[in-house]
């Protein structure tokens, strides 16, 4: 089964680099254009992101109660961000690589699951403070628009109920069990009338909540180690900032202070909030339109959005391939490195 998933991974990046070729000429010839002094050192911040980035997930995984390696984390995010754009998978490709992870090293599947999700609270709520500073600059220039509301507004949601269950795990595992079977049921009845049996199995959202709850304990008696994780998250967003400065440097184009915040709040804001995987062909649009909203020039906007988007994700979409193939290569498991756990429910939890 694993190689078969391997083989299917392998057939979506063949297609995907196939479709994306004109995209990574037009970018190469474009970046030939710029003062490559300020192209490489955009590419050295790239590469502290990358660190960064993994340094925010072992923090989390630390904070949880599982001892895991930085190389090995670093190697994990490189192939789940990877994952999570060759495949249609709604984001869950990415996770799927931490699980697969957890089964080969005997960890608690669960709480590699509940990492992943305070992973993404926090790049979420760091990148609402950078969203919320862009937001009233452009209303204050009133370039604010109904696309930007409205995926400002999706974002919030998705934050908000993200952080409800995130608290209901630390303060109350049985509501945030019922919580979770309540959903089940809700989709149960959805799906039902297509498939003719439950899908979701209730009592397991229980099982869920217990053990994912005794992970998040660790978080409420201990939230200093939060601290730490929020910060590198906040910063990850201040890097990608820059990159987009150094960009701005490199084709000689004037930036301000407002314009470079508001261009890449929006720019973000859509790599999240999109239908497409990683924003891939409209967050180069809506970065380059809000630019232009603020008086930057079309063509040197359009320039500056191509080669951003070359830098903050071709890159790591390279690198994502080869750590891709290392983190799937045969593993000898090892025993469990869980700090804190529940051996008796992980008995009765599926692998």
């Amino acid at each position: 089964m694993k190689k078969f998933i391997l083989a299917i991974i392998i057939l979506f990046s063949v297609v995907f680099f196939i479709t994306r070729a004109a995209e990574l000429q037009t970018i190469y010839e474009t970046i030939q254009q710029a003062d490559w002094r300020y192209i490489l050192l955009a590419i050295l911040v790239q590469g502290i992101w990358v660190l960064n980035f993994a340094a925010s997930a072992y923090m989390i995984h630390r904070a949880l109660g599982l001892t895991v390696q930085y190389r090995r984390i670093a190697l994990l995010t490189g192939a789940a961000t990877f994952v999570n754009v060759v495949m249609p998978s709604a984001g869950m490709g990415g996770i799927g690589i931490f699980i697969n992870e957890a089964k080969q090293r005997k960890y608690s599947v669960i709480r590699v699951m509940v990492a992943s999700g305070v992973f993404a609270l926090l790049e979420y709520l760091g990148f609402a403070i950078v969203l919320i500073v862009g937001l009233v600059i452009l209303f204050e220039r009133n370039n604010l628009n109904a696309p930007e509301v409205l995926a400002t507004v999706i974002l919030l949601v998705a934050i908000g109920i993200l952080a409800y269950m995130i608290y209901l795990g630390m303060f109350s595992p049985q509501r945030m069990g019922e919580f979770l079977a309540g959903l089940a049921r809700l989709a149960n009845r959805l799906l039902k009338p297509f498939i003719h049996r439950e899908y979701f199995d209730e009592r397991r959202a229980h099982l869920f909540a217990y053990e994912a709850g005794s992970g998040l304990k660790l978080l409420r008696k201990q939230p200093r180690n939060l601290i730490l994780p929020a910060v590198l998250a906040l910063s990850n967003k201040f890097l990608l900032m820059l990159i987009l400065f150094l960009v701005f440097l490199a084709f000689n184009v004037p930036i301000t202070f407002g314009t470079l915040v508001a261009g890449f709040s929006i720019g973000n804001l859509f790599n999240i909030v999109s239908p497409t995987p990683a924003g891939i062909g409209i967050v180069e649009g809506a970065l380059a339109l809000v630019l232009t909203s603020m008086h930057v020039p079309l063509a040197a906007a359009t320039v500056v959005a191509l080669v951003y988007r070359g830098i903050v994700f071709w890159l790591p979409l390279f690198y994502g391939i080869i750590t891709f193939r290392l983190v799937m290569r045969p593993t000898q498991p090892r025993s469990s490195k869980l700090l804190h756990r529940a051996p008796a429910l992980n008995e009765q939890l599926p692998d």
